[in-house]
């Protein structure tokens, strides 16, 4: 379906590059607020205690570059501060200051959205669970060419 919009939110623990992965019908402040209380137990179930994230600095993460609502925080701050997590902004137009995430998201075209097609969000999300699962068992240079399941096995 080519009017279907389909969203793609990505954490990556900056010590092993676990990756959780998650499928949305939008971004949005209520969609990144579900996303991070979803990683904040997924990373719990792997011994991983997640302290801070970062994220470019789009509506759906904060309102801080808004004219009317800059002092509103917005649902995704709101559950990290519920959750304990501190809230980092990258500085704004400099994508390179998430290189994980963009590096990973260029993996992501190149293994994932190349090769596949999606025919409602479910089966989006159900591909991109296995795509999930794949891409922590793949061995990078990084971590001495462990996968991010093995090097986080070693320390968690």
């Amino acid at each position: 379906d080519p009017e279907l919009r389909l969203y793609q939110y990505t954490a990556i623990d900056e010590f092993t590059r676990l990756r959780f992965l998650a499928a949305y019908p939008e971004h949005s402040t209520y969609s990144s607020a579900d996303f991070l209380k979803k990683l904040f137990k997924w990373y719990a179930r792997r011994g991983i205690r997640v302290e801070c994230v970062q994220t470019d600095n789009g509506f759906e993460f904060t309102n801080r570059f808004s004219n009317s609502k800059r002092e509103l925080t917005t649902l995704f701050e709101s559950a990290a501060a519920q959750l304990g997590i501190r809230h980092k902004l990258i500085r704004p137009y400099t994508p390179r200051h998430n290189g994980k995430v963009e590096r990973s998201h260029r993996e992501d075209q190149k293994r994932f959205y190349s090769c596949h097609s999606f025919y409602s969000l479910d089966d989006f999300a159900k591909q991109l669970a296995v795509h999930n699962r794949r891409s922590n068992d793949f061995p990078m240079r990084p971590l001495g060419w462990l996968s991010p399941c093995e090097f986080a096995v070693q320390f968690v």
